[in-house]
């Protein structure tokens, strides 16, 4: 029972961080995250909402996603609807691959990867519908979409081990 008390906690506080930290590596690191050859997006807030589909025992992971896209869509685009949908969807997607597949590391590498490649997708197609950005597909996938992934790719590697072992550890 404690340790799903933990979980209860921890996860919003995690969940917090993530997104802080998305804005906040924008902000510290916007000379390298954004040139006039690239642009990279943080998405930290998607991996932790990945691992906890995968690892952890997370309660209303749902209504998690959608509060965390309701804060992105405030704070960071300034337009109600983006985030709130994409976040949830991902989330309801994962949970139904889930079944099908064992959660290794590979298995969710390339299951984020995925999901990075629709979130930004998605962010594109939306903002592109409402007249934010006219960059044709090609330029977007060159110079936004491959920059993302690789980035969050390498962060994934990076934190995939200590927040896998939070999330077994705090919600077994």
């Amino acid at each position: 029972m404690m340790r799903k008390t933990n979980v209860a906690y921890f996860f919003p506080l995690g969940l917090i961080i993530c997104v802080f930290l998305d804005g906040t590596l924008s902000s510290l690191y916007a000379s390298h995250l954004f040139t006039t050859d690239i642009t990279i997006e943080s998405r930290l807030a998607l991996f932790w909402l990945v691992m906890a589909v995968f690892y952890g025992k997370v309660d209303h992971l749902l209504w998690w996603a959608f509060l965390t896209g309701l804060v992105f869509d405030i704070y960071y685009t300034g337009i109600l609807g983006i985030f709130i949908i994409i976040f949830p969807l991902i989330v309801y997607l994962n949970r139904e691959v889930y079944r099908f597949f064992t959660s290794t590391f590979l298995v969710v590498l390339l299951i984020y990867l995925i999901d990075i490649t629709i979130v930004s997708a998605l962010a594109y197609w939306a903002n592109n519908l409402i007249g934010l950005t006219n960059v044709n597909v090609a330029d977007f996938s060159l110079h936004v979409l491959w920059p993302t992934i690789v980035f969050n790719l390498a962060l994934f590697v990076l934190l995939f081990i200590p927040v896998k072992n939070w999330f077994e550890r705090f919600s077994h």
